[in-house]
């Protein structure tokens, strides 16, 4: 147990590196999501994806109570808005035309990563408490706000927020700007055509074709987790990530293949593969790869090496969501963007970012126009639910 009067310090880490795994994964492995736990922000960092070459510099701010990590979090210095999937170009426009230097920034997220779930990380024995919680809170936004002005940064960012978190810091002046992203929740289905049945006549014969048609071509979907994963999976996945992100993405392709080869000892128990095969075939034609965590579910990247109907469809969303069924999954989190989400049963969800602008003409210009976009996204997230295929009417996701 921790002391009930503690006198904290705090320090500043340029890598998760110099934390002891066991120490951070206190404070990281309670939480819903895993793209905190040491493991994925270690490889992100010690493969080279998220380091200062690329743009993210990680300076993670780290409590102590004496030799003891009670608190952290974990944040990038970034010299770019690239990797965010939450979009404030047009902000850093507005800061130039105004003569205000946007980067760097200090923002707080697993990089790469639109999933929520970020928060300061802190230890279970000090989650109980309210008033030591909240002494912890401040004394972290201190010492954030004192490093953005060392440094001249224009704003402290925190992206997908966990919705529990929110209002400590809405609270404490940041504010929030509202997105949307889709996501699958179980409603105690039973098997996969108990699924079907929330849609409306059409759509569930639509699914049964996209489903059909993969089946036809002799292509069979298989699920790979844990031990199960062929080792090769690993550097072919990249393989397929790469082809991908040239194809479709441009210069959007963040993760190396260290990255991916690195998976298979640091989060191999997490990892769920969907893969197109066919027989005699020494390769899947096409493969998904999710992430677990208990009853989550995170879809994270995809690719093929020959473009097959509905393949796409049935190695992110169908077979995903049969495994999901069957292994008691609640929740599933197919990735960014929505252009086919909404059409195969993921509402359009609300998720949220949190900001603190340290230049008074950002603040006076950015923050009613957040507030305006805020009453619009609320109104498009309805308007996407409102056509949803589903013969019930959508649920009211208080937005």
């Amino acid at each position: 147990m921790l002391q009930q009067s503690p006198l904290y310090t705090m320090t500043w880490v340029d890598t998760v590196n110099k934390v002891k795994a066991e120490s951070w994964n206190i404070l990281a492995k309670p939480l819903a999501t895993p793209f905190f736990e040491w493991e994925w922000l270690s490889n992100l960092e010690s493969s080279g994806c998220a380091i200062a070459q690329q743009g993210w510099l990680p300076s993670h701010l780290l409590v102590w109570q004496g030799d003891v990590l009670v608190a952290a979090a974990p944040l990038y210095l970034k010299g770019h808005s690239q990797g965010e999937f939450v979009f404030d170009h047009q902000w850093a426009d507005l800061s130039y035309r105004l003569g205000i230097e946007y980067y760097p920034k200090l923002l707080g997220m697993a990089p790469f990563t639109p999933a929520v779930g970020y928060r300061f990380l802190v230890h279970p024995d000090l989650q109980d408490d309210p008033n030591e919680l909240s002494k912890i809170y401040d004394l972290m936004l201190v010492e954030i706000d004192r490093l953005c002005d060392k440094h001249q940064m224009s704003g402290c960012n925190f992206l997908y927020v966990d919705p529990s978190w929110k209002h400590e810091l809405e609270s404490r002046g940041f504010t929030t700007w509202m997105h949307h992203s889709y996501v699958w929740e179980n409603q105690e289905f039973k098997d996969f055509d108990d699924y079907l049945k929330n849609f409306n006549a059409n759509q569930r014969r639509n699914i049964k074709r996209e489903r059909k048609s993969v089946e036809s071509t002799g292509i069979t979907m298989k699920v790979y987790t844990g031990e199960e994963i062929p080792h090769y999976f690993y550097g072919y996945m990249y393989e397929l990530y790469n082809d991908h992100c040239n194809k479709f993405w441009g210069g959007s392709k963040y993760l190396n293949r260290k990255f991916f080869e690195n998976l298979a000892h640091s989060f191999r128990d997490r990892l769920v593969f969907v893969a197109g095969e066919i027989a005699d075939h020494p390769q899947p034609v096409g493969m998904s790869f999710c992430i677990r965590k208990d009853d989550q579910l995170f879809g994270r990247y995809w690719g093929c090496v020959q473009e097959i109907d509905c393949l796409h469809f049935n190695a992110c969303y169908y077979k995903p969501i049969e495994w999901a069924i069957a292994q008691g999954i609640k929740r599933f989190d197919p990735g960014a963007g929505g252009q086919h989400k909404k059409r195969r049963g993921f509402p359009a969800t609300p998720n949220y970012s949190l900001h603190r602008f340290y230049r008074d003409r950002l603040k006076q210009i950015l923050i009613p126009h957040i507030n305006e976009v805020n009453a619009y996204e609320g109104q498009q997230i309805q308007a996407i639910n409102n056509e949803l295929p589903f013969d019930f009417a959508p649920p009211d996701l208080h937005v």
